[in-house]
Formats: C-alpha cells, sequence, structure tokens
C-alpha cells in the first residue's frame, strides 16, 4: 500500500454516462453498507477515506500460510490441522488459483448483468471435497488472551467477505458449500520470552453463509452511483462525524 494519499482522485470514477463495466471490489461493497455517503464520495468523486497502515505481521501470516496449504495443493493431500477436524478437504487444484488470490490486480470476477457492475474479490484459499464441491477458506491473525471466535460485532465484516467470495464461485458456475472456514491464527504472549520468534494457536472457525443478500445489495450500489445527490450517512461512521465535527469548528 502507497503512503501517499490522493484527497482528489480523477481516475477510477463511476460515470453514469458510460457504457463500460464499472469495477467494485468485495472492500468497497463493505464500504457502501458501512457508510453509503463514504462509498458515493469514493467511487462517484474520488474522494476516499485516507488509508490505514497495512497490518505486515498478518500479511506476513498469510504469505506463509499459503505457502503451507499450496504444498499439499501440489501433492492433493490434506493439510494436519484439516484432518484435525475431521474434513474430507484438500486444497483446490486449479489453472486461476493465483488469479483468484490476487487482490490488487485480479481476483474472481463476474459481470452483473443487471448493472454492468463488474464484482471482483481475492480470495485467500478454496479447498474441494472428492465430490468437487468447494469450501472457501479465508486467513485471519490475531493476538488475544482470549478465545477466538466470529461473535464480535464489527466481525460482520469477515462474515459477508465469505458470503461474497461464496457468491462470486457460485456465479462462475462452481457447487460451493455454504459453510465456509477461517483458518484463525492467535498470537501467544503467555510466553517467558519473546526468543526472536512468535508462536500461535490456530483454529478452524466455520461459518455457513448466507449471501441472498449479495444481488440486491449490487442493485443498490448501482442505483446509489446513478444518483447526482450526495446520500445520507451512516450514524455511526467515524469519518462522517469526523467531517462534520471538523466543518462544524471551521464555521463557527
Amino acid at each position: 500500500m502507497s503512503i501517499y494519499y490522493n484527497p482528489k482522485r480523477t481516475r477510477n470514477l463511476f460515470d453514469p454516462k458510460s457504457k463500460m463495466p464499472f469495477k467494485i471490489s468485495r472492500s468497497k461493497i463493505d464500504l457502501f453498507l458501512n457508510c453509503p455517503k463514504c462509498f458515493y464520495l469514493d467511487r462517484r468523486l474520488g474522494i476516499a477515506q485516507p488509508p490505514g497502515f497495512p497490518f505486515s505481521l498478518n500479511s506476513a501470516v498469510d504469505t506463509l500460510l499459503k505457502k503451507e496449504f499450496d504444498l499439499h495443493r501440489a501433492g492433493s493431500t490434506a493439510h494436519p490441522l484439516v484432518k484435525a477436524y475431521g474434513l474430507d478437504l484438500v486444497p483446490l487444484k486449479h489453472e486461476k488459483m493465483d488469479e483468484w488470490r490476487d487482490a490488487l490486480t485480479r481476483g474472481i470476477t463476474y459481470l452483473h448483468p443487471d448493472t454492468n457492475l463488474l464484482i471482483t474479490g481475492g480470495v485467500d484459499d478454496v479447498w474441494v471435497n472428492q465430490d468437487g464441491e468447494l469450501t472457501i477458506v479465508d486467513y485471519k491473525a490475531t493476538s488475544k488472551e482470549s478465545e477466538v471466535n466470529l461473535e464480535a460485532d464489527w466481525q460482520i465484516g469477515y462474515k459477508r467477505q465469505m458470503e461474497i467470495y461464496q457468491w462470486l464461485f457460485q456465479k462462475n458456475g462452481f457447487k460451493v458449500n455454504p459453510t465456509g472456514y477461517f483458518v484463525y491464527c492467535n498470537g501467544k504472549t503467555d510466553r517467558k520470552a519473546f526468543d526472536a520468534k512468535l508462536e500461535f494457536d490456530v483454529k478452524l472457525l466455520p461459518y455457513t453463509g448466507n449471501n441472498n443478500w449479495v444481488d440486491q445489495t449490487i442493485k443498490d450500489i448501482h442505483q446509489c452511483l446513478m444518483g447526482n445527490n450526495l446520500p445520507s450517512c451512516s450514524s455511526g461512521c467515524d469519518y462522517c462525524l469526523y467531517r462534520k465535527a471538523a466543518r462544524e469548528i471551521e464555521l463557527s
């Protein structure tokens, strides 16, 4: 991620008059659901939220997990973690696997026919059973004393992420199991010393998704982009609250 922030982008903006497909990523769908106003400012007017700094340790965990599961992908063998949970799943071998995992420039895509929006998402992994049914997998890393789970309110974003990926693979003609898995790595802090290494507890957390909301949300996104007025902001949007407070001070 670049450390430079462009507060007024002029490229990759939605043009209501254009006939060309317009790309909407999985993260931008989540942005729309979190705050339609911030989404419109970004995709229609080129004013994006300031970027957060990359979580380098999380990225390192993702990279190493992919390398580890790729060893089993090459041999069509089940990972020991998967075996420990009694699952009959192996990493999927597919010519587009690297493409699907490239969230920045490629990913898995689907052109939504009713809106001409090109929906994209970069998946962490895909597993498959003996019947050819796919299971979507996402890697997560954290460090907390309590057991990892999916019960926090803010983790709705994780669940939407899983559901969008499942929807994308279904739209590409694959049979997808509604239950996906989060490979959740929790950094241990109870060791006597660091000793130049960080150890993790790794768990598989199942999540049964329901992506019935995705199609209507894409239509709502298109309607939002076609409008010429700023949508209302979400009540809990920190960015909108900041802009409002700053504007009030500036105008006082």
